[in-house]
């Protein structure tokens, strides 16, 4: 007697490839990414002696990690499920595995060190405004921050004078001043941007400063923010979170079902 080698069911075939088809496609957005990031550093010379220490704070950077993760990651996926490779499929659940792992411990840790985190959050937003000239990517990020949230520096307003040119001992015209997106009315006329609205602004008492600019710090706008969309967060946050844990069961049966099959022949 011959034993009749099963068939593949249209389920296994349709998580096959839906596997790969999604894999696909953040392949690709993850290629994209990487490029971005890549193109972003090279575009301002991140890699020139004179700036390479500086670029483990450059925003690009974040980019490439996010790409080259995000491809590795998928790109496993995709050869695994369309090649029926099984190394390829326990590389892509591990990866998945770890990476839920990583998320989770990152939420608790968050969680039950706010502290630490506020520090961290006060540190790169005072390097950001120190680099705020210097730095493109940079100084687009603190502007929509201060202008999304209505606030001006980390803490306060006059955080500002820690950037050489803000600072009230610069020569130069925005000597003791803050950037335009600190400004309450930044627009002349509803139309023209003014962007020496803001100078002399650290000069100003407090309450003469408030009708100019926003007194208030970022940092403070950010957990104001996040306390008001926390159903929010936490409901992409699960959704994320279900997606991953999902691709990780998808990837698992197809596995056990090419580890089967495989044993017939």
């Amino acid at each position: 007697l011959h034993l009749i080698q099963p068939r593949y069911s249209l389920m296994d075939y349709f998580l096959k490839y839906l596997l790969f088809l999604c894999n696909l496609v953040f392949t690709v957005l993850g290629l994209v990414i990487l490029g971005l990031g890549m193109w972003g550093l090279i575009s301002k010379e991140s890699f020139a002696q004179e700036k390479i220490s500086s670029i483990g704070t450059d925003p690009m950077l974040v980019l490439v990690t996010l790409g080259f993760v995000l491809t590795i990651l998928c790109l496993s996926g995709c050869v695994g499920s369309l090649r029926e490779n099984c190394w390829l499929l326990r590389l892509f659940s591990a990866l998945v595995l770890v990476l839920i792992s990583v998320q989770v411990l990152v939420a608790i840790l968050a969680y039950t060190l706010q502290d630490e985190v506020g520090n961290y959050l006060r540190s790169g937003m005072l390097a950001a405004m120190v680099r705020y000239q210097d730095d493109l990517d940079l100084r687009f990020i603190t502007d929509e921050i201060q202008s999304n949230l209505q606030c001006c520096g980390a803490d306060n307003y006059r955080d500002w004078e820690i950037n050489i040119y803000y600072n009230c001992s610069a020569p130069g015209v925005l000597a003791c001043g803050v950037p335009a997106t600190c400004c309450v009315d930044p627009l002349e006329n509803g139309t023209v941007w003014n962007s020496q609205c803001g100078v002399g602004a650290q000069q100003l008492d407090e309450f003469t400063a408030q009708s100019v600019i926003f007194l208030g710090g970022c940092l403070g706008g950010i957990s104001r923010w996040v306390e008001q969309h926390q159903g929010l967060i936490g409901i992409v946050s699960i959704v994320i979170l279900g997606v991953q844990i999902l691709a990780l069961f998808i990837s698992t049966r197809l596995l056990e079902s090419i580890q089967w099959h495989k044993a017939y022949k």
